[in-house]
């Protein structure tokens, strides 16, 4: 009797042919397995032969053990997506995904390393954040930042802001330009991860998004899923809001909205690295301009073509994650690991741990540092050194 690979894990080939928006007929016409049979496999109905396994994890991009890995438990607590209307479920169920993924190398990789433990001024009660209003939030925002030390200029690197408070954050592409992003707190771990997806390329849209998704994390991580889908749309206005008040502080951004051109919005878009839409929603909020010349600045914005594409958007860099980055590396420079090491430990495959790491595309082609010629003395300074001075050799620090 043929019994398959014992320890295969349905929910695993679940997640995976979801995080490649994959349909199981789809995946039926890459891997030459039948649809019946993933199904039966997906269900835990039946277990898959080692051939068949293979062709899957295959197809998938993954290695077979990946699907025997134990199934994590990541909680009850409710998702948060940054998204459009238009936003399709599958690029939902990607990002979820994707976030569930760097949960688990999160987990994993702290075994070695110790994030920034979670610091966060406060998180409203449920009753609070369904009774909260707009000034309140307005209020929150401004306290949160005097809680970090951000005073009222431009927040320089505000994903550098949120990673310093331990709320760990993705920045990738999943092929959905309208996908913007997700976040949700770990009960286990109680620390919040930030996902954002990439393929825009807009710094200023993906500063916006870091600061919605801060909203959520602190303004409604307590609701009920009954809540946040009953309450969807204005619980997206109420993130808005706190995003808005939160890179454009009132007092400061108050004195630099009276009465501006588009020019002026241009030069004030470099200056705190967000859009003129979104400087101009912040004057609205702030009651700070008639109804009459929002009206002329919005058909000025419409007319100029900027609905599509705003000037800067190009020159602007977006700002990258670092923890996941850096954890990487510090495992292959002070942790005695290989990137062999690395990514049998992670179970992923590399090009998986790449991007959810931020790591360079090939990264885990060479070995750590072999193509990297380090700077030596010349022999004439070594010369004069060893005749004039004693050196001692200070060893580097254990991290």
């Amino acid at each position: 009797m043929r019994t398959g690979v014992t320890g295969f894990k349905g929910q695993r080939l679940v997640q995976a042919r979801t995080a490649r928006g994959l349909t199981q007929t789809a995946l039926s016409a890459i891997s030459g397995c039948s649809k019946a049979s993933i199904s039966k496999w997906e269900r835990n109905e039946q277990l898959p032969e080692a051939p068949a396994l293979e062709k899957i994890a295959s197809s998938l991009g993954l290695p077979p053990e990946w699907f025997l890995s134990s199934f994590p438990n990541y909680g009850e607590s409710s998702y948060f997506f940054r998204s459009s209307t238009a936003l399709t479920k599958d690029a939902r169920n990607i990002a979820k995904v994707r976030l569930e993924w760097a949960y688990e190398l999160s987990t994993i990789l702290q075994e070695w390393v110790d994030w920034p433990a979670v610091n966060i001024p406060t998180c409203l009660t449920r009753d609070q954040a369904l009774t909260i209003v707009d000034s309140e939030i307005e209020q929150l925002a401004q306290d949160t930042r005097k809680y970090w030390g951000l005073g009222l200029n431009p927040i320089e690197n505000i994903i550098k802001v949120v990673e310093s408070a331990g709320i760990l954050v993705v920045r990738e592409c999943i092929g959905h330009s309208k996908m913007d992003g997700v976040s949700r707190w770990f009960d286990l771990e109680n620390r919040p991860y930030i996902f954002i997806a990439a393929d825009k390329a807009n710094a200023v849209r993906s500063r916006f998004d870091i600061a919605h998704e801060l909203a959520h994390i602190i303004m409604h991580r307590n609701l009920k899923s009954s809540d946040t889908t009953k309450l969807y749309n204005e619980l997206e206005r109420q993130a808005h809001l706190f995003a808005s008040a939160f890179l454009m502080p009132a007092e400061n951004i108050s004195l630099e909205l009276s009465h501006p051109t588009l020019d002026t919005l241009i030069i004030l878009k470099r200056r705190w690295k967000t859009s003129v839409a979104s400087l101009i929603m912040r004057a609205k909020s702030l009651n700070l301009l008639s109804e009459e010349y929002l009206s002329r600045l919005w058909k000025n914005y419409s007319a100029r073509g900027w609905k599509t594409k705003e000037p800067l958007d190009d020159d602007l860099t977006p700002e990258q994650p670092l923890l996941l980055n850096r954890a990487i590396k510090l495992l292959l420079e002070d942790g005695g690991f290989n990137k062999k090491q690395i990514l049998k430990t992670l179970t992923l495959n590399a090009t998986d741990v790449e991007s959810l790491c931020n790591l360079p595309d090939g990264f885990f082609d060479t070995e750590y540092g072999e193509i990297i010629q380090l700077p030596i003395l010349k022999n004439k300074i070594k010369q004069e050194i060893s005749e004039n001075t004693e050196a001692n050799i200070l060893a580097w620090p254990n991290r």
